[in-house]
């Protein structure tokens, strides 16, 4: 996948985690949507892993220290010219 399929299917498993999560604000005691809030949070992952393998780190959050300052910064790495 590319920088831009990555990027839409990461904002589409993690829009479903939110709002599976407020779902469960509400109705806590729902084991299928808990375990569909599950499922959805290790295919999260799991995109998250594949895009910064491939495209360097996703937040800031996820870089050591000054990760971002080194070369090549992350847009410029192969494979991510989506």
């Amino acid at each position: 996948m590319n920088k831009a399929e990555l990027t839409q299917k990461l904002s589409a498993v993690e829009f479903a985690m939110w709002d599976l999560h407020l779902y469960l604000d509400t109705h806590p005691g729902d084991l299928s949507a808990v375990g569909l809030y599950n499922k959805y949070y290790k295919q999260y992952r799991m995109l998250r892993e594949e895009y910064e393998s491939t495209c360097g780190k996703l937040t800031a959050i996820h870089a050591q220290g000054v990760e971002w300052l080194k070369n090549p910064w992350p847009w410029e790495k192969c494979g991510c010219d989506g």
